[in-house]
């Protein structure tokens, strides 16, 4: 099954913090505008952008309950840094509470924090409109911004570079499989370019 847009806006306006629904929103518009461009379905990009951020705003401690109990947990680095845990919890809550089955759009919801080796062009375009979306304020957002609209695999290696440069520079724990994706899109790209 697989909620309506309404639907969708509905769950999310309860859920969230009116600062997290409009981000929602405005990932949702980015990955809708993205997946036309790219030539993916712009309305799975804009409901899995609405839906991106389900688990969002829970307790560190419920989601680590969530992700222990059912055996989201991959690597040291998830029980370390909890929050990171809203993607993988969001997709697990997505499918056993709103029964939503669409794989594409779990997939998607599930790896936009972290990334991942295997990625979709719709998973890019969910990260990269999360980190993209007119309320961002970064150093690079600009050039990021830019490169996600030339090409994916650019994008994200620009995108999970300025994470890992974030974390470094804030003294945060890195998560390993960020650098696997990043060092992953780095050999992409040098395939492009070649």
């Amino acid at each position: 099954m697989m909620l309506s847009e309404q639907e969708a806006l509905a769950v999310i306006s309860t859920r969230l913090s009116s600062r997290r629904y409009n981000h929602s929103l405005q990932v949702a518009q980015v990955a809708r505008e993205m997946a036309g461009h790219y030539g993916i379905d712009p309305d799975k990009a804009y409901l899995t952008g609405l839906l991106h951020d389900y688990a969002k705003g829970m307790a560190a401690s419920e989601l680590l309950d969530i992700a222990i109990t059912n055996h989201l947990l991959e690597d040291e680095a998830d029980s370390l840094v909890p929050d990171l845990l809203h993607a993988p919890v969001g997709a697990f809550l997505l499918r056993s509470e709103l029964a939503v089955d669409d794989e594409e759009v779990l997939q998607a919801v599930k790896k936009h924090t972290l990334g991942a080796l295997n990625m979709s062009d719709l998973d890019k375009i969910i990260y990269l409109a999360d980190m993209i979306e007119p309320g961002r304020d970064f150093p690079g957002l600009e050039r990021l911004t830019c490169l996600a609209w030339r090409n994916l695999d650019e994008g994200m290696l620009f995108g999970l570079e300025s994470t890992i440069k974030y974390c470094l520079d804030e003294h945060r724990i890195l998560h390993p499989l960020t650098v696997k994706v990043r060092n992953h899109f780095l050999e992409e790209v040098r395939f492009i370019h070649c």
